[in-house]
């Protein structure tokens, strides 16, 4: 599965979002920076992403999927 396929998929299913997506074989690491995550824990975050890639996961496209969710302003924190 490609990077791309995995960010369009998300970006698609989290409201205005950014998704930035790497990929080492077929372990992926997803930067994801959107207000929707505004007050949810780092559990619930990741869930949103998790639900939009469990199909991909359970078919074994993707092996491994780390996320990291951030709101805009921790984005902008961390960037900074």
């Amino acid at each position: 599965m490609e990077t791309s396929e995995v960010k369009s998929i998300i970006e698609a299913g989290i409201s205005g979002c950014e998704a930035t997506v790497t990929a080492d074989g077929s372990k992926y690491t997803a930067i994801v920076v959107s207000d929707e995550f505004e007050g949810k824990t780092m559990l619930a975050e990741q869930k949103m992403v998790y639900v939009l890639m469990n199909e991909h996961i359970q078919s074994g496209a993707i092996h491994a999927l780390t996320i990291k969710a951030y709101t805009k302003s921790e984005w902008a924190e961390l960037s900074s």
